[in-house]
């Protein structure tokens, strides 16, 4: 069982070795000289007027949160079509069954108004 997944433990074992010989060679290699110019505010070409660290309204992360469930129903639904031969009906009654719950709930959230920004 343990070579079925020899594969990808290789695959994971070069990614991270490979991912921690570049960021050696680039804080080995790697210019540090910094300076006043350089630690300046650069955004808008003046300090900051408040803490960066301000709230944000909670209907931006209810945005956030509907962007997520949409991206992984797209997600589920890739995997799912290359199989739909071999799920049948079953497996086309389930994802309808999926879609239909996310509509109600895309629905709802459309109806109490946390799709509208001011």
């Amino acid at each position: 069982m343990l070579a079925e997944y020899f594969p990808v433990l290789m695959f994971i074992g070069v990614a991270v070795g490979l991912a921690l010989v570049l960021l050696s060679v680039g804080f080995i290699l790697g210019p540090r000289n910094s300076n006043e110019e350089k630690n300046s505010a650069y955004e808008c070409g003046f300090e900051a007027f408040d803490d960066g660290h301000m709230k944000f309204d909670v209907r931006f992360y209810l945005v956030a949160i509907l962007f997520i469930i949409f991206d992984l129903e797209i997600a589920f639904m890739f995997p799912w079509a290359v199989i739909l031969g071999q799920l049948g009906g079953f497996g086309l009654v389930t994802m309808f069954l999926f879609l239909f719950i996310l509509v109600i709930g895309f629905i709802y959230e459309w109806k109490k108004g946390g799709l509208e920004w001011e």
